[in-house]
């Protein structure tokens, strides 16, 4: 077991021990095919059913609303692309922004080949998307909008209700990306003209490898993966019984709000010793309105990866970007969207925090950290 204390919790979350343990059965003998009609086939069945129907009232959604996926991607890939094709005989036109996930903006280069039109929304320098800009971008082609709710890389949280009610007004669908957000803020259908949510376990003490996406009634989407009907004939392929569970169980885990309270409080004294350091600066809003988990600073002066190098050596787990970019050279899109200069990319570090976290946690990494860059900045050439 690696010690340490671990800070990269945007990346991926250690799997809860209480999770773990309601996956064991169907990881053992209730190993059966959800499809199955016999006795171990119906109880993976029933226990799929459970997790739908916790994952479907954390949104306050219908359970027959919730598809499940392999993760984050593949539900960002499917809503996307099922979207488009399903709705291109009223139009080729769709709305995001650059701050998305790379499987959000690569769907959208895909998509351009295929001759649709994509338009990418700028926003200010905390990230976040104005209504009235997403107003003026919609035209009579346009048939979906896809935009992050809770920003992975500096945790700017959108105005989901202002967002939304634009394109209700407009009569276009409304996709967001919400596997940093969810259960760290309130996502609610009912209030919140949200079409397609994209939803993940792993980012919430859940196992790697599932995922969910929720689709409103009555959406006009095509299927992405074909065989043998599951989901209601929308995503075929045998069930992940034991990691639905598991997502069922972290999205239980995680209602609790005192975990939230707990991870605003690190952020909180995380940021205030941050800005005490000599030339340093907080990506993204600092504040209520972004993500209560995730810090993400720039060191001027000094390469990112040297800091997290050194942390490192520390046992101390932080991260320079996304998990999902970092073996690219070209620097971060979202970061650069905000107006950072292509040096101060390379000179951001990423903290992102957990309910398994403690203040101590902290503490040492404020012990160790403004050392590390006064050493860093003596040998800098910059």
């Amino acid at each position: 077991m690696i010690k340490g204390i671990y800070l990269d919790n945007a990346a991926t979350t250690k799997i809860d021990p209480l999770v773990l343990r309601a996956m064991l059965p169907f990881l053992g003998n209730q190993f059966g095919n959800a499809s199955s009609p016999h006795a171990l086939g119906q109880s993976a069945k029933k226990a799929i059913k459970e997790s739908r129907s916790i994952i479907a009232e954390s949104i306050s959604a219908d359970p027959s609303e919730i598809i499940f996926t392999s993760g984050g991607t593949e539900s960002n890939n499917f809503a996307i692309k099922g979207i488009a094709f399903a709705n291109k005989n009223k139009g080729n036109h769709i709305i995001t922004t650059k701050i998305e996930h790379p499987s959000v903006l690569e769907s959208y280069q895909w998509l351009e080949g295929q001759g649709f039109e994509i338009s990418y929304l700028e926003t200010d320098k905390h990230g976040f998307v104005s209504p009235d800009n997403l107003d003026r971008a919609i035209d009579d082609k346009t048939i979906l909008v896809s935009i992050i709710h809770g920003q992975n890389e500096f945790g700017t949280i959108q105005d989901l209700s202002a967002l939304g009610e634009v394109c209700k007004k407009h009569k276009v669908y409304f996709h967001i990306d919400a596997c940093q957000s969810y259960t760290k803020t309130e996502i609610n259908v009912k209030k919140q003209a949200v079409d397609l949510i994209t939803l993940n376990a792993h980012k919430i003490h859940g196992p790697k490898g599932v995922g969910a996406l929720y689709v409103r009634k009555a959406t006009r989407i095509m299927a992405w993966q074909h065989g043998g009907g599951q989901e209601r004939g929308r995503r075929s392929g045998t069930e992940n019984a034991a990691g639905i569970v598991g997502f069922g169980k972290a999205v239980e885990l995680a209602s609790d709000k005192c975990h939230l309270e707990k991870m605003r409080g690190m952020k909180n004294m995380l940021i205030e010793e941050l800005i005490k350091i000599p030339r340093v600066k907080i990506n993204g809003p600092g504040d209520e309105k972004g993500l209560p988990n995730i810090v993400n600073a720039v060191f001027f002066g000094i390469e990112g990866e040297a800091i997290v190098g050194f942390l490192d050596v520390e046992k101390i787990y932080a991260a320079t970007g996304s998990a999902c970019s970092s073996n690219k050279l070209e620097p971060n899109p979202a970061l650069i969207a905000i107006g950072l200069m292509p040096q101060e990319v390379n000179s951001t570090v990423r903290f992102s925090l957990s309910r398994f976290n403690t203040e101590k946690e902290i503490k040492k990494l404020l012990l160790k950290l403004p050392e590390i860059v006064r050493k860093l900045r003596r040998i800098s050439p910059f």
